[in-house]
């Protein structure tokens, strides 16, 4: 098992959609160990493939230190390859996220409060289930990261100037997180 290190929201990985995962995919089985190996390390809740410079369509999550707290249902690790969100109720609700790949940075998203999901398991089982709570919005922040979406991107314009600073911060690497991050690609240009 490895921890990979992680991208930042500027690498151009969080911005494409996923590729599907095919159930004959070289060493998926050890992918997802390190995924949940890397997210464990860096005391996150869920993480996408994408954020670790994969652009597969996959996410794993463990929320119960959320859901617990929140006395709500536990669901332990989970694994969610190739995801489709299929209904999400009319009913939102506002509360604060963050994102290991936007160290230092937590805002309120308004997201929808249920979700149906349909997806395959780590043993390519089909499965389809509906959530609700905190455990629906953690599904829903890793699903947005297949889609090429940040949950920056659902922020008001006033919202994004007062975290610009801090996104020039990740951008130029200045900012030191508690889990490994990506290295900026050879040549990069912090003057940009």
């Amino acid at each position: 098992m490895s921890v990979l290190p992680v991208v930042t929201y500027d690498d151009p990985v969080l911005r494409n959609p996923a590729g599907p995962v095919e159930p004959d995919h070289p060493d998926l089985q050890t992918f997802i160990d390190d995924m949940f190996d890397t997210m464990y390390e860096a005391n996150g809740v869920g993480l996408a493939a994408p954020q670790v410079g994969v652009s597969l369509a996959l996410f794993v999550v463990d929320a119960d230190a959320i859901t617990e707290e929140e006395e709500e249902e536990s669901f332990g690790p989970g694994v969610f390859i190739n995801p489709e969100i299929k209904t999400i109720s009319q009913q939102k609700w506002d509360a604060e996220e963050g994102c290991l790949s936007l160290p230092e940075i937590r805002e309120k998203v308004n997201r929808p409060e249920t979700i149906r999901i349909r997806y395959y398991d780590r043993d390519f089982q089909p499965r389809e289930e509906v959530h609700d709570g905190w455990y629906a919005r953690v599904l829903q922040h890793e699903y947005d990261h297949l889609k090429g979406v940040l949950f920056i991107d659902y922020l008001g314009a006033f919202r994004k100037r007062l975290i610009r600073k801090k996104l020039e911060e990740i951008r130029t690497g200045s900012v030191k997180a508690d889990y490994r991050l990506a290295p900026k690609p050879e040549g990069f240009n912090q003057g940009r």
